[in-house]
């Protein structure tokens, strides 16, 4: 290895800015950066293709920062690539700086928001996965901590990428032995790490992490990798690396040095000049996915007198828009044939992602998918993407643009009981800023739905149903995000309901049998739970006697449609009431467990009763 003193004091630069920036800043994990910086330097200076004018080029290598409170490292890389100049790094989490504390996307280079730990690994996975499917010839390297080597994510990403033949996923692991509260799990035991990647089908290389020649033999190795293994470098790190009273010291995490100890800590490392520089590479290929406007392909006829699950055309019209649209991929966790996206495999094979049972992997796969331009959709029973909470809110801060589809929502599902229930899904899609919520009652508008979620950008949930139901719609008709359909009206309307999914059929049943009372009331089709539409509900408590909207929802109380209309209607002269589920379900037919939860067409014509005496 030729000219490693000069390697060395890139290296050193890297640490000597991960000081300086966090203590500009007065907080931040200069420590944590120190232990990686040996290893980052042989890959941005000897292997690491990039086009810093381009960050979207899928023809880039990725750098992912799992470690994400490692940020001011990943800062000073790409500013000796000659992003930035290295100066600017003092603005280090200083409010509408591009270098905030953990890396999001305001800083163009990160790939995705990182520093709920455990999860880049998956992000790199997806990344690699689309790579490797369209023989786009790069390398997608993830710098993991040893402290998030306990989450389970990571074992599920290690699963998912051995099991999809990843070779172009370089995984290396800072194994510092220091977490922010003491030891790590196995220290700098690094033949238990290296034991388990090895179980998971890696190939596995155990290094001396401050070995410059051995980092680059390894890495020599990696980019040279073709046998269908994702590779793990098993990096055996000193936390605080090259200053002497930092070294190996615990007590340090998350600790910047004073004034006074950064000028003893960069007399250390001595005269190490700023103009030293990466000599990064640009890949010889450019290219940027764009997406282009998405219509459904062939519409489909649905004859009046059938009923069909709303599930089943969200698979079936997805298949047919996915044939003809090459960004779409499509996300399942072992349940293809009920969220009926095996029509999508079918279809379109090379861009259907199995991801069996491993919903946060699969959400966090999808984010690396988003990054380099794909539209992922990711499927599974709607009860299920709440085990992903995490993984949804840092995909939001990752900006990233991802429809997620959630099959058997609410007590309507029936037999198979309360532990497949979505009944908290709208809640935790609703929390998420600016995600549009859909749930389409019947099959013409899933047709119409689908293709608006995947034109818009930014988060989709639909909720789709299990139960088979009647066609409201025609083909003529139109649906748009933000908008409601009107079902039942007259001049004489005492009220409104408003309903969503199945409990738009139990609100027609119950203004049917009212009507042959006498009692007239709207019933209006909120397909668009979020944003609601609040126009036409605010028209319609104008134009009804009382200037009342019930909601009716197979959702848990708080969180959902009800809340939406509330906050939508606040401040109006109007009053809004919650019918919604109250407790938790359990098996029976669709018509006995909506009975139960008091969200049927009985329970429905009750409330109307009591609100007009």
């Amino acid at each position: 290895m030729k000219d490693t003193a000069t390697l060395q004091q890139k290296a050193n630069l890297l640490r000597k800015w991960s000081m300086i920036s966090t203590t500009e800043a007065g907080s931040g994990h200069p420590t944590s950066c120190l232990s990686a910086a040996d290893i980052t330097a042989v890959l941005f200076d000897r292997y690491f293709t990039y086009d810093i004018d381009q960050p979207l080029n899928i023809y880039n290598d990725r750098f992912i920062l799992s470690k994400g409170h490692a940020a001011p490292l990943l800062y000073a890389l790409f500013g000796m690539c000659g992003a930035y100049p290295l100066e600017e790094l003092k603005t280090l989490r200083k409010f509408n700086s591009r270098f905030e504390g953990h890396p999001v996307p305001r800083f163009e280079f990160a790939d995705a928001a990182t520093g709920s730990l455990g999860q880049g690994l998956s992000v790199g996975a997806g990344i690699a996965l689309a790579s490797k499917r369209e023989k786009i010839n790069n390398h997608i390297y993830v710098l993991c901590g040893d402290g998030e080597l306990a989450e389970g994510q990571v074992w599920e990403a290690a699963n998912f990428a051995s099991f999809h033949k990843l070779d172009n996923l370089v995984a290396i692991l800072d194994i510092n032995r220091l977490a922010q509260s003491g030891e790590t799990m196995f220290g700098h035991h690094v033949d238990e790490y290296a034991n388990r990647f090895r179980a998971f089908g890696f190939d596995v290389f155990v290094i001396d992490g401050h070995n410059l020649e051995e980092i680059d033999n390894t890495l020599s190795l990696a980019n040279r990798n073709s046998n269908g293994k994702p590779v793990a470098i098993v990096a055996s790190t000193f936390k605080g690396k090259g200053i002497s009273f930092l070294e190996d010291k615990d007590g340090w995490h998350g600790k910047p040095l004073k004034k006074e100890d950064l000028k003893k800590a960069l007399k250390e490392l001595g005269n190490v000049s700023d103009q030293l520089s990466f000599d990064i590479r640009k890949p010889a290929k450019s290219k940027i996915s764009k997406a282009s406007r998405i219509n459904i392909s062939s519409p489909m006829h649905f004859e009046k007198e059938k009923e069909y699950a709303t599930r089943e055309v969200f698979g079936e019209v997805l298949a047919g828009i996915g044939k003809n649209a090459a960004l779409i991929y499509a996300l399942d966790a072992d349940v293809k044939n009920s969220t009926f996206t095996e029509n999508f495999m079918e279809a379109s094979p090379q861009r259907f992602v199995e991801c069996y049972i491993a919903e946060q992997n699969m959400v966090s796969a999808a984010v690396g998918l988003s990054r380099i331009g794909k539209i992922p959709v990711v499927a599974t029973f709607g009860a299920f993407l709440t085990r992903a909470a995490d993984q949804v809110r840092m995909a939001r801060v990752s900006e990233a643009n991802i429809k997620f589809a959630g099959s058997h929502v609410g007590v309507s599902i029936g037999e198979d009981g309360p532990s497949q229930m979505a009944l908290e899904d709208i809640a935790l899609f609703g929390a998420v800023p600016g995600t549009v919520i859909l749930q389409p009652a019947d099959a013409v508008s899933t047709e119409k739905l689908v293709p608006a979620m995947l034109n818009h950008r930014g988060f989709v949930y639909i909720r789709t149903l299990r139960p088979k139901t009647p066609v409201l719609y025609g083909a003529e008709e139109k649906f748009t995000i933000g908008g409601s359909k009107i079902l039942k009206s007259s001049s004489d309307d005492v009220l409104t309901i408003a309903a969503s999914g199945i409990t738009v059929f139990e609100a027609l049943a119950a203004a049917e049998k009212l009507r042959k009372e006498k009692i007239n009331i709207r019933v209006v089709d909120c397909y668009c739970i979020n944003p609601v539409d609040k126009k036409t509900l605010l028209q319609c408590t104008k134009e009804t006697r009382q200037p009342i909207v019930v909601s009716v929802e197979d959702h848990f109380m708080h969180g959902g449609l009800g809340d939406f209309i509330a906050a939508a209607l606040a401040g109006e002269q109007c009053t809004v009431h919650k019918m919604a589920v109250a407790k938790i379900s359990q098996s029976g037919t669709k018509d006995q467990l909506l009975n139960e939860a008091g969200i049927d067409a009985s329970a429905i014509i009750t409330m109307v009763k009591t609100l007009i005496r």
